[in-house]
């Protein structure tokens, strides 16, 4: 017997969706062995006296649900200043991600048809140019530490005073032009990386070029149910059963919020169960996460905490973040680690409230629970070798299939195009299920290979286990057998949107009495209750 979830409010600090100075206490970074490219720096923002001009924070949001496409610094600059936009100190440091400069200049032509495709303000040529600037710098501060060196080794033997004066003085001259060129070379690393970080992802090469209306149309499950009676949409449902308020909601909290009540209740409790129960089923951890996380694990997951149509709630006078999906604090819980082969694929089933902006929404639907500020949600995910990542998103697409449609809906899956396409995504599939009340098809749930965009940034490894065949039978075990770690890959899919989900079941399981059926999977979760049915006036 499965037990009921809880649910807590968040309270405390004031919430604001503001910018937020980007501070991350990282654990030691294994070294980089991997080849593919794509990973997000940090938007701090750094002086430069190199380039002063290119004071830029870049970020993304991942879906076309919960915000738009990839942005660059010339949009935020028109947003609010506050205490935590200030320039932080020269000498604070932004994290850095795994991004292999080298691969995207060898690919420029690539790198340049993806940016296209998926209508990125990247600025690719800026990159490389900032990229020769750092080789050069680069090349420049280790010539100079040799000489430093070969200065410092002369003056270990026995040396006359007069030599030993000039040996001083030029290792003195040395000390101070290798400083300044240090310095130099930390802030220009930093604006490489800011840069760099407008980048998408690769694009898998079946995915559709264009913008929504190029998505393809993969598979149809069921049919639009036909009804005998005027139909009826979610908000005059739970206003006649008693299951939502709306208005209260709006004069505690604000607009798109929302209390549940009676039967609400138990059904949000009884898709979340469901949605782990079924998940457990296939072999993945279940999971309670964190609903506050550092900035910086926003920022490496591919969410942009900044801006003014950011998605994320920032908490005021802090470094954190409100979640505005587990996939944040799911993909954190490995972070700067080195897994073993063998404990791969990780599959991770989380449960936890969600929080996002609804910024730039006017115009959109946003009627009842469709498009709201908090909401339960169950999300999976997996890191697995690069060589799989594949047949997971199919896996998981299968799983979302089968759920869906063990709950008698009727829904189409979608392959999206690329300009659909988050930044970190190399392909992504959405399934949209019909609401009758609403009168269109809506989305329900997406999947995502990300292959190792957020592993990257993250720092997730993992270290392959060498061939056996490779090693002869009574070979001892040492450094040369050691194999190169790499970046896993990362997936992750919506196993339930409670809010959409409970739009689906209300509308599409109407009755002409006014009641609802509760779908015949959901009822051992719900104790055993077969419908929702209005109460005696």
């Amino acid at each position: 017997m499965m037990m009921l979830l809880g649910f807590t409010s968040v309270g405390g600090g004031s919430l604001r969706w503001a910018s937020l100075p980007c501070t991350f206490l990282s654990r030691k970074r294994a070294p980089s062995s991997s080849s593919s490219l794509f990973a997000k720096a940090g938007t701090t923002t750094i002086k430069s006296k190199l380039l002063p001009g290119l004071r830029n924070a870049c970020g993304f949001a991942t879906s076309r649900e919960a915000a738009a496409a990839p942005l660059c610094t010339a949009s935020l600059q028109t947003a609010p200043i506050t205490h935590q936009d200030k320039v932080p100190d020269e000498k604070t440091q932004q994290w850095k991600a795994a991004i292999d400069f080298k691969w995207i200049r060898d690919n420029k032509e690539a790198v340049a048809t993806n940016i296209r495709n998926r209508k990125s303000t990247a600025n690719l040529e800026l990159v490389l140019d900032l990229y020769d600037q750092f080789s050069t710098l680069q090349k420049e501060v280790e010539r100079l530490r040799g000489e430093r060196n070969a200065v410092a080794n002369k003056m270990k033997g026995k040396l006359e005073p007069s030599v030993r004066q000039a040996l001083i003085e030029e290792g003195k001259n040395l000390k101070e032009g290798l400083l300044a060129l240090e310095e130099d070379l930390a802030q220009l690393t930093d604006q490489l990386q800011r840069e760099a970080q407008c980048i998408p992802n690769l694009t898998h090469p079946d995915v559709p070029i264009g913008g929504e209306d190029k998505s393809v149309l993969r598979k149809t499950v069921g049919s639009p149910r036909e009804f005998g009676f005027p139909i009826k949409d979610h908000v005059q449902l739970g206003k006649e059963l008693d299951l939502f308020d709306f208005d209260a909601a709006a004069e505690v909290s604000g607009s798109k919020f929302y209390y549940l009540k009676n039967e609400a209740v138990l059904l949000e409790m009884a898709l979340v169960n469901w949605a782990l129960s079924e998940a457990m089923k296939r072999g993945f951890v279940p999971l309670a996460t964190p609903e506050i996380v550092r900035s910086s694990v926003v920022e490496k997951c591919g969410f942009q905490p900044r801006g003014q149509n950011t998605q994320v709630y920032s908490i005021e006078g802090s470094d954190q973040c409100l979640i505005g999906t587990a996939e944040i604090p799911v993909g954190g819980i490995h972070i700067d680690s080195i897994l073993s082969d063998s404990q791969l694929p990780l599959k991770y089933v989380a449960f936890s409230h969600c929080f996002r902006t609804e910024a730039g929404a006017a115009g959109t639907a946003t009627r009842g629970l469709y498009r709201v500020h908090q909401f339960s949600k169950v999300e999976m995910f997996i890191l697995c070798r690069p060589e799989e990542s594949d047949f997971y998103h199919d896996e998981l697409i299968k799983l979302e299939e089968d759920m869906f449609t063990s709950l008698g809906l009727h829904f189409k899956i979608l392959d999206m195009s690329s300009e659909d396409l988050g930044a970190p995504a190399y392909r992504k599939f959405d399934i949209e299920a019909w609401m009758p009340g609403l009168g269109r098809y809506g989305e329900i749930s997406s999947a995502s290979n990300c292959t190792d965009y957020q592993s990257r940034r993250l720092g997730i490894r993992y270290r392959p286990s060498p061939p056996e065949q490779s090693l002869p039978p009574h070979a001892k075990k040492g450094k040369s057998n050691v194999t190169s770690t790499q970046f896993v890959h990362t997936l992750n899919a919506t196993a339930c949107a409670v809010p959409r989900m409970m739009i689906c079941l209300l509308e599409n399981f109407q009755q002409e009495d006014g009641s609802v059926v509760i779908p015949q999977a959901l009822r051992p979760f719900i104790g055993g209750l077969n419908a929702i049915s209005p109460r005696p006036r």
